[in-house]
């Protein structure tokens, strides 16, 4: 789609003072997909020359925020990480043509903040933390989980640019579990559930995504029974925090939560010992 108020597309790497209408421009695919009536200048990050992946066996995985979800994808296939495997089944998860799978980047789908973003779910459940940079030349780092905050929300100040998605290497050694489910095939996912366990402490992570409007986190220190995961998602997840759309109603996304939160507890804890 042209965006007939934008005027002006400035290379990133030319700081200039942040002006309102401005819109940083990384892959495009939400941006071109539909009418941005407030957007008056775009500032194109596909010069400023990011290394997509940088992976360190002490450090984890540095994901760029222009990295694209084929290279992040082709990282998945290849590596020795026990999680790796999440990494394909998330960029699965995603209702992208040929053209959005090479050109949508990890930044733009934490950035767009949809529950049902694939790329949420993955660096949510991997303890991932977002590195911003400020337009005065600060930084800040914010876990995933509460760098989106509801449906199309998140903490990014005016100006504010995530720069990239740390993944640690003991969240990357984890043994993980995933369900997803959409109401039509191929289609946007109307719960998307991932469950961990820590390599050192045996914790269970519980990330419930896409169901709610934002990520929701759940821990168990100790291994879980039925009950305790049933009444932990009764106390976590409220029933407005359940997303509502023609993708699905807050009833049915509640009842996959709980059927996929049961379902993941047996695979990574009872099916274990």
């Amino acid at each position: 789609m042209d965006l007939n108020t934008v005027v002006e597309v400035r290379d990133a790497r030319r700081r200039d003072s942040w002006q309102a209408g401005d819109a940083w421009l990384g892959g495009g695919t939400y941006l071109f997909s539909e009418p941005q009536p407030g957007i008056r200048r775009l500032l194109d990050l596909s010069r400023m020359g990011w290394q997509p992946l940088h992976e360190d066996a002490a450090a984890g995985l540095e994901i760029a925020a222009t990295c694209t979800v084929a290279q992040l994808s082709r990282w998945g296939r290849s590596a020795r990480w026990r999680a790796a495997p999440l990494v394909e089944q998330c960029c699965r998860a995603f209702l992208a043509s040929w053209k959005i799978w090479n050109m949508a980047t990890v930044g733009g789908n934490l950035c767009n903040a949809l529950p049902a973003g694939p790329m949420i779910s993955l660096t949510a459940a991997l303890d991932g933390r977002c590195r911003l940079l400020g337009q005065d030349g600060g930084e800040r780092t914010v876990p995933v989980d509460r760098f989106v905050t509801g449906a199309g929300r998140k903490v990014l100040r005016p100006g504010e640019l995530l720069r990239s998605v740390q993944l640690p290497a003991r969240a990357l050694a984890a043994r993980t579990a995933f369900r997803q489910a959409s109401l039509y095939g191929l289609g946007r996912s109307g719960a998307l559930l991932i469950g961990a366990v820590d390599p050192v402490d045996g914790e269970l992570t519980l990330t419930v995504t896409a169901a709610t409007v934002r990520p929701i986190r759940l821990r168990f220190p100790v291994a879980p029974n039925a009950a305790a995961v049933r009444e932990a998602l009764d106390e976590a997840i409220a029933p407005a925090d359940y997303f509502d759309d023609i993708h699905g109603s807050p009833a049915w996304r509640r009842h996959l939560t709980y059927h996929f939160a049961e379902q993941i507890r047996r695979e990574l804890i009872e099916e274990q010992n």
